[in-house]
């Protein structure tokens, strides 16, 4: 009896059909996507990945989101079988494949790069190449009621991996910490949980960058204390310090996250997200702060101005 096909699904959102996925060399409709069951992305989580989103056909930070890539194979040892070049004109042809880069519909893209397929081990050098896959599908965004009640967050139980364990700059397939803070937030019935780490002091959230107004200062988690150094997160802070907001860098706790007039998570495909809820509590007035949403209003422009990080087929 033939085995039923199953797709893989990259959010709850269906996409259209079909999609088209790049796999090792040549694209390939998603129901011929497979790899081996002895790939060690599969066996072992033994890869890097990037996420990446387009305004209509300009996808935002290409290069450093492609130089974070390489960043991130090269921490592991791992060589990505493919130039830089190379996949900015895989991500092209996937969008225009996709039907998704345009106008009418932003798109959303990740590139993961697996060890690639071996014997059963640990040793690296049992795969003989990387696994390559780019994938272009329609970005959906964050309901627009979000942005203006704010969402509800938690903080987790789990705590962050030690950056001696695993450096956070790694954008690893091996996303098992997160995993269990994020079913933490769904059983709490919140948008994310915030992690902790070893020390007790605010990191990050599950796929996105913290930030709290304290006393009228911008303040965020420094790298030290074991989080990705996330380029939405590197735009906002450039963009405050345009705007003459004072921002720090710094340790934090949960209690000055209680004391917080202000808090919002960062990330590519959410840009600004306002905070208005920790562990049930408000946070200020339990409305998306007056910085909160200047940082929002100007944005789009801080966009503009850095052009030169946009790339259109």
């Amino acid at each position: 009896m033939k085995k039923p096909s199953i797709k893989p699904r990259l959010s709850s959102a269906p996409f259209h059909s079909p999609m088209w996925i790049y796999l090792n060399n040549k694209f390939v409709k998603d129901e011929d996507a497979v790899i081996s069951v002895f790939d060690h992305g599969f066996l072992y989580g033994d890869g890097v990945y990037e996420t990446l989103r387009s305004y209509g056909p300009h996808i935002f930070m290409q290069d450093q989101h492609l130089s974070r890539l390489f960043r991130s194979a090269e921490a592991i040892g791992l060589t990505i079988p493919i130039s830089m070049k190379s996949l900015a004109d895989i991500l092209q042809e996937a969008m225009i494949r996709n039907e998704v880069g345009t106008d009418q519909r932003d798109a959303y893209l990740r590139i993961t790069v697996s060890r690639g397929a071996g014997d059963i081990g640990l040793d690296p050098a049992l795969c003989s190449s990387p696994t390559v896959v780019v994938m272009a599908k329609p970005l959906v965004h964050p309901a627009s009621h979000l942005y203006e009640t704010g969402v509800q967050v938690i903080v987790a139980s789990t705590k962050r991996n030690l950056p001696s364990a695993l450096s956070p700059q790694i954008k690893s397939t091996n996303f098992l910490n997160n995993i269990q803070a994020k079913r933490e937030a769904i059983a709490a019935g919140a948008f994310d949980s915030i992690l902790l780490n070893w020390e007790q002091h605010l990191t990050e959230c599950t796929i996105s960058n913290v930030f709290l107004v304290l006393n009228g200062t911008l303040r965020t988690p420094a790298l030290e204390c074991g989080l990705l150094d996330g380029i939405t997160r590197m735009i906002v802070i450039q963009l405050a310090r345009e705007l003459d907001i004072h921002t720090d860098e710094g340790r934090y706790t949960v209690d000055d996250l209680f004391k917080a007039d202000e808090c919002f998570l960062t990330n590519t495909s959410m840009e600004i997200m306002p905070v208005t809820s920790v562990n049930r509590r408000a946070v200020g007035d339990g409305k998306p702060g007056p910085l909160t949403l200047k940082l929002r209003e100007q944005f789009p422009a801080m966009r503009g101005r850095y052009g030169n990080m946009l790339h259109t087929r």
